[in-house]
């Protein structure tokens, strides 16, 4: 542990460690090339893991949180998204399990089920040669199944908090009083308006003598409230700005009018083809509508939003993650945390009312150093929206270039495929009221495809090289 209290004198604050680095101002990631995990502190079994997951170097957030949690004290860590978060609290837990195994001895919360389920992925490969079992405990999946994994008392439980609480007040045999580390990934996310109150009860359960980590990409009043309920003389990584987004990212708004975005999104997919794309719709309902209009046009789309079952919304993930499908269309239930490498566009076909939730969701492209795009749409509606975002992200975005006649040339066919997704959406309603299950009227089945075929000109561009290209050249 010497070496650990070493690294973390060296550290005192984010500024000092990059003083003493010689080339500091030449390239943001010369900081990190002196650092290794091994410099760190982190153990050697660990640093093989990190190696196996082509993890060459630690990210900023990691060469400032590591060293810290590794002295046993209390962390927050601010960083943009895509910056090693998770490797940042992973690392020192599986580091505590090595010299101290114990069954249930930590706990991360996160706001959505997708990023659970992606944090316990991370958790297994870091920790596959030291046999750490882990259980995700989210909604939408069976409570009894999810019981059996916990009377096995796995070393790490990823949860969102309301299905937390519930096993905590049902599951006879369960309890968390021998935990610890607590983590809250997203932290803001999970104490807007709904968890709070499922995160006081869930303090109150757990010990007091603990290790805390509290990492988000924002900071807000209601995180710097639970930071001095929750954690002990913490320690603050900051290596972002106060609400920034990432350098690579180019980002670009189209003004138009609100009747013609249907239009205007047909056209860039179509323009941008080949790319793999995340839109972004404010409604569950919006996000249905839009997935079935693409796939009428031939676009390989795929919606995932909160009214999807569970084995839905994760089977969506995963084919939009191989790359079968080049279109995401999600709620905000994807904006968080979520790493999909191969996003290159992001497009905000709704505003987000939030203006907070735009860098989380723009912040799904340009990912660990890559580059990528994002296309905000501004209807008549929507300009005081735009405003704000950009006086948070302080900057003035530029207008992304348009060829107004040529998108008017596509309206007849997206006016058909409109009518189209209309009557399906409405079959769905339907199906739903006679009693069918979510799972039928659901989600990604290609039932468009019938469709597709009344609609004039068959397929768009926009679905080559996936699996709209079988209807062209017929």
């Amino acid at each position: 542990m010497a070496d650990e209290g070493e690294t973390r004198d060296e550290r005192i604050n984010t500024q000092t460690a990059e003083d003493e680095t010689p080339h500091s101002e030449t390239n943001e990631d010369t900081e990190e090339t002196h650092k290794s995990f091994r410099d760190l502190g982190v153990t050697e079994v660990l640093c093989e893991a990190c190696d196996h997951l082509g993890w060459k170097k630690p990210t900023k957030i990691q060469v400032e949180a590591v060293p810290v949690a590794l002295e046993g004290r209390d962390v927050i860590g601010l960083a943009e998204t895509g910056s090693g978060k998770t490797g940042a609290f992973a690392l020192p837990i599986l580091q505590s399990l090595l010299t101290s195994a114990q069954r249930l001895h930590s706990l991360i919360l996160t706001p959505t089920r997708e990023l659970a389920f992606q944090i316990s992925e991370q958790f297994e490969a870091l920790g596959s040669s030291i046999g750490v079992k882990t259980a995700v405990i989210v909604g939408g999946i069976d409570m009894m199944s999810q019981s059996l994994v916990l009377a096995k008392k796995p070393h790490v439980v990823i949860a969102t908090p309301g299905r937390l609480l519930d096993h905590l007040e049902n599951t006879k045999g369960f309890n968390l009083r021998a935990l610890k580390y607590l983590v809250m990934d997203e932290a803001d996310r999970i104490l807007n308006m709904d968890f709070e109150s499922e995160v006081d009860k869930i303090l109150k359960v757990i010990p007091r003598e603990r290790r805390t980590f509290l990492f988000s990409a924002t900071m807000t009043k209601k995180v710097q409230k639970l930071q001095r309920a929750a954690l002990l003389d913490p320690v603050k990584c900051a290596v972002s700005s106060k609400y920034a987004t990432v350098e690579k990212l180019q980002q670009y708004y189209i003004f138009i009018p609100s009747k013609y975005k249907d239009c205007y999104l047909v056209s860039i997919l179509n323009e941008l083809a080949g790319n793999s794309f995340m839109v972004f719709c404010s409604t569950c309902n919006n996000t249905q509508r839009v997935a079935l209009l693409l796939r009428n046009l031939g676009i390989t789309a795929i919606p995932l939003h909160g009214q999807m079952c569970q084995s839905k919304r994760l089977g969506a993930l995963n084919k939009f993650k191989s790359k079968s499908r080049s279109v995401l269309l999600a709620t905000d239930v994807a904006s968080r945390g979520l790493d999909i490498p191969h996003v290159d566009c992001v497009i905000n076909f709704d505003i987000p009312t939030h203006s907070k939730d735009y860098i989380h969701r723009v912040g799904r492209t340009a990912r660990a150093g890559r580059s990528g795009k994002s296309i905000t749409f501004v209807t008549q509606y929507d300009v005081e929206l735009f405003q704000r975002i950009e006086t948070l992200i302080g900057k003035k975005l530029p207008v992304f270039p348009t060829q107004e006649e040529e998108v008017m040339m596509l309206m007849e066919r997206v006016s058909e495929a409109q009518r189209f997704a209309r009557i399906e959406m409405k079959e769905h309603g339907d199906k739903r009221k006679r009693g069918q299950s979510r799972d039928e009227a659901a989600d990604d089945e290609e039932q468009s495809t019938g469709v597709r075929k009344k609609v004039k000109g068959g397929s768009f561009r926009g679905g080559r090289g996936r699996g709209g290209k079988s209807k062209r050249g017929r």
